[in-house]
């Protein structure tokens, strides 16, 4: 499985604003869909939060209808 690094300037980013910077959502909204659908995990386990903190080295990874898609927060 690759893991695409996610730069960020900041000293945490949260878990919706990941998805939208990815491209992966197109708004807060959609973000917070993809995330209550369960398709969505934060270092293997399923996260429920958009609000949730993501620091350098977390590994998130969303289901989409090609598989898996993974970041690292770099």
């Amino acid at each position: 499985m690759d893991i695409e690094d996610v730069p960020i300037s900041g000293d945490m980013i949260r878990l919706g604003q990941l998805l939208k910077f990815t491209g992966l959502a197109e708004s807060g909204a959609h973000a917070a869909a993809i995330i209550a659908a369960g398709d969505v995990t934060v270092g293997g386990e399923v996260e429920t939060r958009r609000g949730r903190q993501l620091v350098r080295g977390d590994v998130v990874s969303v289901m989409v209808p090609t598989g898996a898609i993974s970041y690292r927060v770099a």
